[in-house]
């Protein structure tokens, strides 16, 4: 028999093994964690630390404070640069065109260090009905395709969450904006898990919409084709009144998981929604411990807590980091 006929099964074991290699090493990042087969199905924070956003306003903040010599602030605003908290998109910050690369550049940074970012898509037309601090948003006609940039620039890591729509389920009930928003929230859901993207869409909070009126809601909008819902985002309630509210909320709809927005709970809520004062930061972001709700998957800081609720009770524009305010509920935790 020819030399080259009795080489060829060696030669295409050698391929097959190459091969096996080959994709054995394309699955992972430089952090050593592959992009899950499903990503609605794993609960990412409890295989990766959260990524914090290298050039937040807390990083900012915190290197004025040290060109400023201001050490005690510098302390605090590096603490909370370092704590994983939320990267919030709005169309004003961020339009079409812009979002897509700056979310590239959060991933690649993520994927890097073999963490998970938490980005925020908040962008609903009409966005914030109730309070009107955080007014704006995109024409309908437009959402989409700035959803579309997100979870394509998103889902092209190796693992990130967003959490969808901050009240805009809850709040739509309250401003007659029911229809249009469960056909965007639901357009946007849709996108988010084509793209592989690990989604909560927002669930309100335990002293708001009762649980029994807000699971239609996310049933119609697509909860059950991604991870879960997100509770308490921006706001101050307490870990166990969330957990409460969560678990509720799950059995509703079907064992939905959910992560809890534990930023600035730490010494509960008010009657005030917008900066009380007197309010401490919460549970560190963190998988969930042994021995808590089965379906929830993280405490998390969705709403970076040294940032403004708005302007009321003294803050500035909602989203801008106030010093005063972070120092005071630094003092409130004990730090």
């Amino acid at each position: 028999m020819p030399l080259h006929r009795r080489a060829r099964p060696l030669a295409l074991l050698l391929t097959v093994v190459a091969a096996v290699l080959l994709a054995g090493c394309g699955g992972s990042d430089s952090g050593g964690n592959a992009k899950p087969a499903d990503p609605q199905a794993v609960n990412l924070y409890a295989d990766r630390a959260g990524y914090p956003e290298p050039d937040s306003r807390a990083a900012q903040a915190a290197a004025q404070a040290k060109q400023q010599g201001r050490t005690d602030q510098q302390a605090v605003f590096d603490r909370l640069a370092q704590t994983p908290s939320g990267i919030w998109l709005t169309p004003e910050e961020y339009p079409v065109g812009e979002v897509g690369p700056f979310v590239s550049k959060i991933v690649d940074g993520a994927d890097a260090a073999g963490q998970v970012p938490t980005f925020v898509v908040y962008g609903i037309p009409d966005r914030d009905c109730t309070g009107g601090f955080s007014e704006g948003g995109l024409p309908a006609d437009q959402y989409g395709t700035w959803v579309q940039e997100i979870a394509d620039a998103a889902g092209a890591g190796d693992g990130a969450v967003v959490v969808v729509e901050p009240d805009a389920l809850a709040s739509a009930i309250e401003c007659d904006r029911l229809a249009q928003r469960i056909d965007l929230i639901a357009d946007a859901v849709d996108r988010l898990a084509a793209a592989g993207v690990t989604t909560y869409v927002d669930g309100g909070h335990s002293h708001w919409i009762s649980p029994a009126k807000l699971a239609p809601l996310l049933e119609r909008v697509g909860v059950g084709k991604v991870r879960g819902f997100a509770t308490n985002v921006s706001n101050y309630q307490t870990d166990e009144d969330e957990q409460q509210y969560g678990e509720k909320l799950s059995g509703l709809l079907g064992g939905a998981h959910f992560i809890i927005d534990s930023g600035r709970n730490g010494n509960g809520s008010t009657d005030v929604w917008c900066n009380p004062p007197g309010r401490a930061y919460g549970t560190d972001p963190a998988p969930a411990p042994d021995g808590s709700a089965p379906t929830l998957d993280a405490y998390a800081w969705v709403k970076p807590p040294g940032e403004s609720d708005g302007e009321c009770n003294g803050g500035p524009p909602a989203g801008e980091f106030w010093p005063e305010r972070a120092m005071q509920m630094a003092a409130s935790s004990g730090w």
